[in-house]
């Protein structure tokens, strides 16, 4: 009769290990303007799903990003940067990023390595420490843009801040979404934050965004690009229309889009439509090349530039451009 001594190893009963549950849930990156929040959404994503810009508050909308791992389903939450309101769009925004905080299941609070922490940074990790139950991770982005004593240094300041407001940090983790260093390890660090549950989202989307409303952020990236400081506040983009247009052989489809670029002053519409219209006709090229990537199909891009006055301090106005 065998004894447990002389048993192989392999046949020994092997031990039952339970697959680690699926999870599913809601991550909100949230940091003072132009702290690479969007390009951070876009980088775990895999794909654009948010405008990206050198210039502050570009983001007006919560895109959702949807990231899909056999383990798990994170969806990202992209809100406009908390700000000091000059306006009543200001304030909306505003709104917008404290209601969002509110009802997601994890918090990632944006610091870039290449700048030191502000008053506009502690405003918002003040606001932070008030939500008690959520889980807050640090992510210093933009490492890329510092040397590593300099990083160590960002490291440091951000735990001190946990510190002084009395955030405990979920995780601190360097990340640099254009060099896509780190980015797989933060998206490994915010999964078993997130609730245990079925996926969310079907599988292959990557975004809840109606495709209209994406094409008109594409199109306001494209005209926030090289235009003068004073003007991104004050650019709204309205898809009028879009429509494949009737009549075209199934095999040479053609998608048509109108659409209109608010401004609130006539004194702007010279600056966006610039010399002959060459400054509005580089901003359809360069739109409808993103809107050809991201639809699959060939576009026809009608583009106007109008005037709705102060719209951003106009409640009528700011409804009617979808604020």
């Amino acid at each position: 009769m065998a004894t447990m001594s002389d048993r192989s190893p392999s046949s020994r009963p092997a031990q039952r290990t339970e697959p680690a549950p699926h999870r599913a849930g809601f991550a909100c990156f949230v940091g003072r303007p132009n702290a690479g929040k969007s390009t951070l959404t876009n980088a775990l994503v895999g794909t654009k799903v948010a405008i990206t810009s050198n210039r502050p508050q570009t983001t007006r909308h919560t895109v959702r990003g949807i990231v899909h791992r056999p383990d798990a389903q994170l969806v990202l939450v992209d809100t406009p940067g908390l700000h000091k309101p000059r306006t009543l769009l200001g304030e909306r925004l505003n709104d917008v990023v404290r209601t969002t905080w509110a009802e997601v299941d994890v918090i990632g609070f944006c610091l870039p390595a290449d700048q030191k922490i502000g008053p506009g940074d502690r405003f918002i990790a003040g606001e932070l420490a008030s939500l008690r139950r959520t889980p807050k991770v640090a992510i210093v982005t933009k490492t890329d843009l510092v040397d590593s004593k300099a990083l160590a240094e960002q490291l440091l300041a951000v735990d001190r801040l946990g510190k002084e407001l009395g955030i405990e940090w979920a995780e601190i983790v360097p990340v640099s979404a254009t060099e896509g260093t780190q980015v797989g390890l933060l998206a490994d660090l915010l999964v078993p934050l997130l609730p245990e549950g079925p996926s969310l989202y079907p599988d292959g989307d990557l975004t809840d965004e109606p495709e209209q409303v994406m094409v008109a952020e594409l199109i306001r990236e494209a005209a926030l690009e090289g235009v003068r400081d004073e003007l991104p506040h004050s650019i709204a983009v309205v898809v009028e229309e879009m429509a494949p247009r009737e009549g075209r052989p199934a095999d040479r489809p053609l998608l048509d889009i109108h659409a209109n670029l608010f401004i609130e002053r006539p004194s702007q519409k010279g600056i966006v439509i610039g010399p002959k219209g060459s400054r509005l006709k580089e901003v359809g090229t360069k739109s409808r090349r993103q809107i050809e990537a991201l639809l699959g199909t060939p576009v026809y891009l009608d583009l106007h530039v109008k005037v709705a006055k102060d719209w951003q301090r106009d409640p009528k106005q700011l409804r009617k451009l979808g604020f």
